[in-house]
């Protein structure tokens, strides 16, 4: 009997047919693992050991080398590409010891200041402007530090929220393509971000890789603009989809054969017990933008988009369906009103659930090892029927996960799959 590759066992996932379970662990900003815990998995299993590598220093997310990604039986690639949400480029990588003890190996522009027992991360790694990032004492990644200028009401103006959205250059696409050509040669799905189609993203709004950023920058001051200035944030959208478009259209034609799944954007919508806006609001905002750049992708590719949207969604689902969204995640089980078995029942049919497969707000980090895997079996059970499901938990595994939970999370899933 063949064995089925990575790629494989995804794209049946994505097409609704029943069947081994593709596991993600890595392949994205929102399913990816704390350096400190990649660290320990690899000790656990008596691999190399070697300084891990944060390919995404604001959450200090560690890279799952192909030695890790095949003892856990991953299924998509994991690769660095082009700059850090920083604004500095994952290259020259070289040594540095995390407050928590480990050393990690971090780009060569990597920069870190310190007042008190915080440290703090500039754009671009320059130090000699004003920081960007906090990683406070006690903590394992960076939070944004908000520099709002002075809000001028007649001076606001769309371009000032899209100095960090521009097209690629012919440079960094070829670099693209070589990268991805390699991760599609390893027999694992690709996933990969499009350029400038997160729209109104709140970890990208405080643009914390630029030096002096001018218009919107604000959270607070983002979700007011979006009822008190919905004119402005309609021509930002429109202007970035614009963009997007263009990137689109040069990553298609470098990039499309060695692409299977485009993540869109990680706008979240959602939070523990509701929506940030309501469904009308997204409607006459949101959805005409993703509209264009999800008919765009399917009318053009074979790719398949990646909604990253935590919180309290229901509501909010139909929505993202009609707009053309193939997948969502994190899948935020915990939250109110997403319950596994309702909404695969109401919505399975229609979308890919990317997530769920366990809770990383409290049986992942604080249960035993029985308890993972009890809720492990459970969510495979109800996710996996008649496909549509690939297995991650419920976003990136925090630092401090105890490593034995881990490892039974991804035997489990194993074990379901025989």
């Amino acid at each position: 009997m063949k064995t089925m590759t990575g790629r494989e066992k995804l794209w049946d996932a994505v097409n609704h047919k029943s069947g081994v379970i593709p596991v993600d662990c890595g392949s994205t900003a929102v399913t990816g693992i704390h350096c400190s815990c990649v660290a320990k998995l690899r000790e656990y299993y008596g691999l190399e050991q070697h300084p891990v590598v944060v390919h995404e220093p604001y959450q200090m997310l560690g890279l799952v080398e192909e030695d890790l990604a095949a003892v856990l039986g991953l299924d998509t690639a994991n690769f660095m590409f082009g700059g850090t949400i920083f604004g500095f480029a994952n290259e020259n990588f070289k040594t540095w010891l995390a407050p928590w003890g480990q050393e990690v190996l971090v780009s060569g522009d990597f920069n870190v200041t310190r007042k008190n027992n915080d440290l703090f991360m500039h754009p671009e790694g320059d130090v000699n402007c004003a920081p960007s990032g906090c990683l406070p004492e006690g903590g394992y990644f960076f939070d944004a530090i908000i520099r709002q200028e002075e809000v001028v009401e007649e001076n606001l103006k769309a371009e000032d929220n899209l100095e960090e959205h521009g097209i690629i250059s012919d440079e960094d696409m070829a670099k693209l393509q070589a990268t991805l050509m390699t991760a599609r040669a390893s027999g694992k799905a690709v996933v990969a971000g499009t350029i400038g189609t997160a729209l109104g993203d709140v970890a990208l709004i405080p643009g914390v890789a630029l030096k002096h950023p001018k218009g919107i920058r604000d959270i607070t001051e983002w979700y007011m603009s979006i009822a008190a200035r919905p004119g402005l944030v309609h021509e930002i959208f429109a202007k970035q989809t614009e963009l997007a478009l263009v990137n689109l259209e040069k990553l298609n034609a470098s990039c499309g054969d060695f692409m299977d799944v485009a993540v869109i954007c990680g706008t979240d919508f959602g939070t523990q017990s509701g929506q940030f806006c309501s469904v009308t609001t997204f409607d006459e905002l949101w959805a005409p933008y993703y509209k264009i750049i999800n008919s765009w992708i399917h009318g053009n590719t074979q790719w398949k988009t990646f909604k990253h949207c935590c919180g309290a969604i229901v509501p909010l689902i139909p929505a993202f369906i009609d707009c053309g969204f193939d997948i969502i995640n994190p899948v935020q089980c915990s939250a109110a009103g997403m319950e596994p078995e309702k909404i695969k029942r109401e919505f399975g049919r229609d979308i890919v659930f990317w997530g769920g497969g366990v809770d990383t707000q409290h049986v992942l980090p604080f249960g035993s090892v029985d308890e993972v895997k009890k809720q492990v079996r459970e969510r495979c059970r109800i996710f996996s029927e008649d496909g549509g499901f690939v297995f991650n938990s419920i976003h990136n595994i925090q630092a401090r996960t105890p490593t034995e939970n881990i490892v039974a999370m991804f035997d489990t899933v194993k074990e379901f799959n025989q």
